[in-house]
């Protein structure tokens, strides 16, 4: 891995909370993502799961944690099962963890080889009652290949369909949306990496760059400091392209009098941080382009201001909606008409800002939390407010990432990244 190594004891105190939560007699399993295919012999590059990952730090394929907190061994309560390094994998793909270095990783003693997971879990589940499985229940999700934990859980109910079944998502959402500080220091060192590209491409952007370049200057930094890479797909969209919310292409020449929305960040040891910036394409911004994106960033700061705890999310985005709407009736995009004839469930700011103000954020972009449920301290969310005008060829989306604090304002994760009109200004034109 890129990553320096992570203390065993974050993912030691991971464990402990969600064993805690578990119904009497019961086990849970995890498992790796799978290595998916392209073409050929072609794959694309692995990625953890996270959820095996945070509950263990095991970042490779092909491995499985099996906590059972009531077996009757002390030896049976955590395990872990991990593919066998053999002399080909060692010379083709380099070694995998031996039982010595997944314990130092992960703080599990009891460690076996994959060929033996059903042995084990036979003898396991002559002493259980219920399993917990690990179906992915987040609300953005949409699924169309089957997993490598679906077909787990397929196999299992024919195993053993006499067993209770609970589910392991309930108790994700709620732990992995509040941070534990080193979790907090991973995300921090993620926007750090971010900060570094985008002061990076300050001085590069001229007119006639390509969004592409700009995309290629940012992996270089990214990765030259730890990262792995994006922490989503990348969005370099200048000139009308920044109204499509999810332009991807990144592969029109940037051009004078034009601004470039990039919604970019790094991750690092697979937390993830994300940024959004609108910049000029000239290095100034014109007096119409300044008006609206300081618009924009006070809605931004007095949206911060409001995530605090026990904030309920539908809440706060009415009330980040009303500052809006103020702030478009200032820019002459609504009159007064608009907002008193608006239909309530499409309020009038929505033509102009149609996407929510704020996401949860960890190891995952749009990170496990429920946002029927109160804010809590230690969640760390982005805010990301924007104003989108296609009959002017340009949108503005500012987004910086926070830590609620259990007193006092947010903490900004973001905060040394340039965002005021003026030193963004001043960063293009040294």
């Amino acid at each position: 891995m890129k990553y320096h190594p992570i203390d065993s004891q974050l993912f030691i105190k991971n464990r402990r909370k969600f064993v805690a939560q578990m119904k009497p007699n019961s086990l849970a399993i995890f498992n790796s993502n799978d290595i998916y295919p392209v073409s050929a012999d072609s794959t694309l590059p692995f990625a953890q799961h996270r959820d095996i990952f945070y509950l263990s730090g095991i970042d490779q394929e092909e491995s499985i944690l099996l906590l059972f907190p009531d077996a009757p061994y002390e030896n049976q309560k955590e395990m872990l099962f991990l593919k066998e390094t053999n002399e080909h994998i060692a010379i083709w793909e380099g070694a995998k963890l031996n039982k010595e270095q997944a314990f130092q990783v992960s703080g599990i003693k009891t460690v076996h080889w994959l060929q033996n997971f059903q042995t084990v879990l036979a003898e396991l589940m002559s002493y259980s009652d219920t399993i917990y499985i690990n179906t992915n229940e987040h609300y953005r999700a949409t699924i169309e290949t089957e997993t490598r934990e679906a077909r787990f859980v397929k196999w299992w109910k024919n195993k053993y369909p006499a067993h209770a079944v609970a589910k392991s998502n309930p108790i994700l959402q709620r732990l992995r949306a509040v941070k534990e500080q080193e979790e907090i220091d991973l995300i921090q060192q993620a926007c750090n990496i971010t900060e570094k590209g985008f002061r990076r491409i300050l001085p590069f952007v001229k007119p006639d760059v390509m969004e592409y370049e700009i995309e290629a200057e940012l992996i270089h930094e990214f990765i030259r400091n730890r990262s792995k890479g994006f922490a989503y797909t990348p969005i370099i969209a200048s000139g009308n392209s920044a109204n499509v919310l999810h332009y991807i292409e990144n592969n029109k020449a940037c051009k004078t009098g034009e601004l470039i929305l990039m919604d970019v960040a790094a991750e690092y040891a697979n937390y993830s941080s994300d940024l959004t910036r609108t910049i000029p394409v000239s290095g100034r911004y014109s007096d119409r382009q300044k008006a609206v994106y300081n618009a924009v960033l006070r809605v931004k700061k007095q949206a911060t201001q409001m995530l605090t705890p026990s904030t309920l999310w539908k809440e706060y985005q009415a009330e980040v909606g009303k500052i809006m709407s103020s702030e478009l009736l200032g820019l002459g995009l609504l009159d007064k008409a608009d907002i008193q004839n608006e239909n309530p469930e499409w309020p009038a700011y929505k033509k102009y800002f149609m996407h929510g103000t704020s996401h949860h954020m960890g190891l995952d972009t749009h990170d496990y939390g429920i946002l029927t449920e109160p804010m809590q301290a230690n969640m760390v969310f982005t805010v990301e407010p924007g104003i989108y005008i296609p009959e002017e060829k340009f949108g503005i989306r500012i987004e910086d990432n926070v830590v609620i604090q259990e007193h006092g304002e947010p903490f900004n994760l973001m905060k040394n990244i340039p965002i005021e009109v003026e030193e963004i200004e001043d960063l293009m034109n040294t």
